[in-house]
């Protein structure tokens, strides 16, 4: 991507951070969750990659084969998250939040094919001519920007004790038993507050 490679390496840091947390994540949901979480972790790591400067800072050559890479994998991602919604197993279970992942997939496209037809065209050495619809681009910007600050609200505590849950004692008391961290769903709303804001950033390179 384009712009101070300190900022890329840190979007690098943060889509892999996220990934990762998705795969924990993933490992002890169910089903439907699992397919979510999986979503999110191949989004992550996937922006993680196409976020690394040295991509970016070669040769125009290397240039046009990342982006048309990265088109094709999101492309694949989208094709998946389209199946999962309209077909696939868990299209019942999991429309809502794979309707927002379909969305993401497809920014994704977007943003890895205007690259891709940009650097086939490539005006310069280092970067190539990146060229998305001004309208298309505008849009995807908007919603990104509305859901992270939206969600993002939604995340701030309201109570003490969020994380935990009040079981019967053998002795008929009440007690507190924490809920593993990766069973939150404000641990899944952070995932996707923080791809949103790393797929807004993208975007601002379009």
């Amino acid at each position: 991507m384009h712009g101070p490679a300190t900022i890329g390496w840190l979007l690098v840091a943060l889509c892999a951070a996220t990934g990762a947390s998705c795969v924990l994540r993933a490992r002890d949901a169910e089903r439907g969750q699992r397919a979510e979480a999986q979503s999110e972790a191949a989004m992550g790591f996937g922006m993680a990659a196409m976020a690394v400067p040295a991509l970016w800072g070669g040769a125009p050559v290397l240039h046009t084969t990342a982006a048309w890479a990265f088109t094709a994998a999101f492309g694949l991602l989208l094709a998946r998250e389209l199946w999962l919604v309209t077909g696939g197993r868990h299209r019942i279970a999991c429309r809502a939040g794979h309707l927002h992942h379909v969305l993401g997939s497809a920014a994704m496209v977007y943003v890895a094919l205007s690259m891709a037809l940009g650097a086939s065209s490539g005006t310069g050495a280092h970067h190539p001519a990146v060229g998305g619809v001004p309208l298309v681009t505008g849009v995807l910007l908007a919603y990104f920007a509305v859901y992270v600050l939206w969600t993002g609200t939604r995340l701030m505590p309201v109570a003490a004790g969020a994380g935990s849950v009040v079981t019967a004692g053998a002795d008929g008391g009440r007690r507190a038993v924490a809920l593993p961290v990766m069973r939150q769903a404000g641990v899944a709303a952070g995932c996707r507050v923080a791809m949103g804001a790393g797929m807004f950033a993208m975007l601002l390179t379009v």
